[in-house]
């Protein structure tokens, strides 16, 4: 067969490099205090990087999980079936610490360093992060029943991965997942009408329906119901204590837009046996401590996210040719690509000072600060992140539509940090809801933006109109959105002011908060430096 023509101006693989090579994430890592971990956080960028987990994660999306209700012989046993590189992917992130273990980690920093190990390990395939991140944040809230968090928290700190039903107590390591969303409800937990009725023996009996729990073939759930004394958290484990299966039913796995290579389904707890978590009657304020750490993983797997878009943008138009020149070198996609970069460095920024201040529980403003910033950030964050994938996308042209390039995963993926723990309405509620009952958070947020006064003139511009924003009441609700990005810009632009790189912050700053900004990726101002920004995105 003749040769009909050759191969040219193809992209090279991004494979081989550094995840973690990452400088607004490694900045962030220093400023927490955890330094000590840079050299882990590299090991599994590297890790991330290669040819072989890029591999893992191209399949366990392409070999979805498979739900198996009923064994050969008609007995039930509702398990769920994964791809092996699934396995692998767990025991990478649970044997680095990135579930449970910082609760049990006095090093200062413990917290941040988890974070950034997290951030890193999302980019190699972001499913199976769901299942860490509740298990991280399960810790917090089960230690409102001194007596389970003692039988179970060391074991969902363990660096063990042991898959597998099995009575809990009697495995190395355990995963655990949560469970509350139901049909008539959604966000909506209180019209939860799943019931919980005490038994003699201290325990609850439950029955119900929830509509969406991810990771179903965890160890342990925590989830809502009705008890005699109102909404009540209650923890449910798979296998009972005598080694019986529990009676939660996995109704059917959910066919999702992304996240294919996680399990989640509906079930049914059919006279489901659990234990009561916290005051009964005090389900939400109980799980809630779950659910903002749960957030802080939305807004870091946003990050992640943002940032492996970036960096893939700015590897291909490095390499593409066009018109005589290189893509990345071509003004409009500079512009572009600059833009890609300070979308993701501003969201790294945010969330690993976000990180950090879980680092300090016993600081009364920093605590404050946190629970606002969270609501603030987790709207915002979240919210770009789909535009975000969008835009590097489009960098590739057709070749970015095609499954191969893995931008189409990305894509699919991008919209579920802002739909889990609260969709984009409810995060700006909630910051609204954090501002009304606990006023200090407003002063501490300031105080943390006011760190950065008379650092760019801009900036200080913005936060004056927030202040301003801030007293009027009218309509509050009405223009919750408005506001609440308003305040996530003015804290992205006052952390890269005082500790991001001068090219990074003036770009910003300029493009925010200047007026000079279009809608779309792409139109920053004249005179930004868009070459030392996209720099910092190159693969190594």
């Amino acid at each position: 067969m003749p040769v009909t023509h050759e191969v040219t101006n193809q992209v090279p693989p991004l494979a081989g490099h550094d995840v973690a090579d990452d400088p607004a994430l490694l900045a962030g890592l220093e400023r927490a205090g955890a330094g000590w971990a840079a050299e882990e956080v590299h090991e599994l960028g590297r890790l991330a990087g290669s040819e072989q987990v890029q591999e893992w994660g191209r399949l366990v999306n392409e070999n979805e999980p498979v739900l198996r209700t009923h064994d050969r012989y008609g007995h039930r046993i509702d398990e769920v079936e994964f791809h092996p590189y699934w396995h692998e992917l767990m025991t990478v992130a649970v044997s680095h610490g990135m579930h449970g273990t910082p609760w049990r980690d006095s090093r200062p920093g413990a917290h941040a360093a988890r974070a950034a190990k997290f951030y890193v390990w999302s980019q190699a395939e972001a499913g199976h992060s769901c299942p860490i991140s509740m298990t991280y944040a399960a810790v917090p809230a089960l230690r409102a029943n001194p007596e389970l968090a003692a039988r179970y928290e060391p074991l969902l700190a363990a660096t063990e991965y042991d898959f597998g039903l099995r009575e809990p107590g009697g495995k190395r390591g355990l995963i655990a997942g949560m469970s509350m969303t139901e049909k008539q409800g959604g966000s909506d937990v209180r019209a939860n009408t799943t019931t919980a009725t005490p038994s003699a023996d201290g325990s609850f009996t439950l029955v119900g329906h929830k509509w969406f729990t991810s990771a179903p073939m965890s160890d342990l759930f925590l989830t809502l119901a009705q008890a005699p004394g109102g909404l009540s958290c209650f923890l449910l484990p798979r296998v009972l204590p005598d080694g019986t299966r529990n009676a939660i039913r996995l109704q059917r796995l959910k066919d999702k837009l992304g996240n294919r290579s996680n399990a989640s389904s509906e079930i049914e707890y059919d006279n489901a046996v659990g234990w009561l978590v916290g005051e009964e009657g005090r389900g939400v304020r109980t799980i809630i401590e779950m659910v903002n750490n749960t957030r802080l993983d939305c807004t870091l797997g946003s990050a992640s996210g943002m940032r492996l878009g970036a960096v893939r943008a700015v590897h291909h138009a490095t390499h593409r040719r066009a018109f005589g020149k290189a893509l990345a070198d071509q003004p409009l996609m500079a512009n572009v690509l600059a833009d890609l970069v300070l979308e993701a460095e501003a969201a790294t920024t945010v969330a690993m000072r976000l990180a950090a201040a879980g680092d300090r529980p016993g600081d009364a403003q920093e605590q404050a600060f946190r629970r606002l910033g969270l609501a603030v950030s987790k709207y915002w964050v979240c919210k770009r992140a789909p535009v975000h994938a969008a835009e590097a996308l489009e960098c590739f042209g057709g070749n970015g539509y095609v499954e191969e390039s893995g931008m189409p995963r990305l894509y699919r993926e991008a919209p579920l940090s802002s739909i889990w723990e609260g969709s984009g309405n409810v995060a700006a509620l909630d910051a609204l809801r954090a501002m009304g009952r606990q006023p200090e958070s407003v002063a501490a947020f300031f105080a943390e933006v006011g760190r950065a006064a008379g650092g760019d003139a801009r900036l200080d511009d913005a936060v004056d109109r927030l202040r301003k924003e801030l007293t009027d009441l009218d309509g509050l609700e009405y223009r919750a959105r408005r506001l609440v990005e308003a305040m996530a810009l003015v804290l992205q632009g006052s952390l890269l002011v005082r500790e991001g790189h001068p090219a990074v912050a003036d770009a910003f700053c300029a493009s925010r908060f200047g007026g000079d900004w279009g809608i779309a990726f792409g139109t920053l101002p004249a005179g930004v430096d868009t070459g030392a920004i996209i720099e910092r995105a190159a693969a190594r």
